[in-house]
């Protein structure tokens, strides 16, 4: 069996027909481009948006969230692509893919942005409101800045799970990587070798990424670990008081140093 999968003539047609595979190669390239730039773009707004004042835009974003997350993928890009036409809608398969991948992962990204932006103290976004900054102004200036370094790594384990997601399109002929070693495995009966292409193909794709992530939750982890602790702010009024006595009105005035202007009742 493993000799009829691994078959030195398999090899030898897949050498001599790699740019198939290259062809797909570039699609998904593109498509998974393009689906993570939609992705950021309703991750943001919606992680701005469900950290926000509104009640009402809080309850459509968690509604957005819910939905994708709870769907299949495979079910939503089936959906696209049959049900758009019955109302007139007609589009690309792989415009079809990006659209399908890019709303999926964009319901992921804007959790990782929300988690970020309620990692920052409330009170930086109470005073940049103090000082007249409205709340998308403070976001963009202050607090988003201030999350890049927090949400970058889990940010690029949602886009190394985007381009895995590309894979879909194959169920409705994207041209993508996937359904070009699919085809051409069929075709040729050489499905060890096609698989095994498309599996190292994605993992040149995405390894870079995951080593960058990883890298990158060890230098935020260090940096966290040789932070010095906050010096502690001596009290010695609150220090001084222990009973009752001190407690009062008289006791207070005494400890600061002024004698109190009346008896206490």
């Amino acid at each position: 069996m493993w000799t009829s999968l691994f078959a030195p003539a398999k090899w030898q047609r897949l050498f001599r027909n790699l740019p198939v595979f290259g062809e797909g190669f570039l699609i998904t390239l593109q498509v998974a481009a393009l689906a993570l730039l939609l992705a950021l773009l309703v991750g943001i707004i919606l992680g701005v948006v469900s950290s926000g004042p509104s009640k009402i835009l809080r309850g459509i974003a968690r509604v957005y969230v819910e939905f994708f997350q709870n769907t299949p993928l495979v079910i939503q890009i089936f959906f696209y692509f049959n049900a758009l036409p019955y109302i007139g809608i007609m589009l690309p398969v792989k415009t079809l893919g990006v659209l399908g991948v890019g709303f999926y992962t964009g319901a992921y990204i804007s959790e990782v942005v929300r988690t970020g932006i309620l990692s920052i103290p409330i009170g930086q976004m109470e005073a940049a409101q103090s000082q007249g900054f409205p709340y998308l102004q403070a976001m963009r200036t202050i607090i988003l800045p201030q999350t890049i370094t927090i949400v970058l790594p889990p940010l690029t384990n949602q886009a190394v799970n985007l381009i895995k997601n590309t894979s879909i399109l194959a169920i409705i002929a994207g041209g993508d990587l996937m359904y070009r070693a699919d085809s051409w495995a069929n075709s040729s009966l050489a499905y060890g070798p096609a698989y095994i292409c498309a599996g190292f193909l994605y993992f040149v794709l995405c390894f870079p990424l995951s080593t960058f992530a990883r890298h990158m939750e060890e230098k935020i982890k260090k940096s966290q670990n040789q932070r010095p602790e906050p010096p502690t702010v001596n009290k010695p009024i609150k220090e001084q008081i222990r009973t009752d006595e001190d407690v009062s009105l008289s006791g207070l005035l005494r400890i600061s140093g002024m004698k109190p202007t009346r008896k206490e009742a």
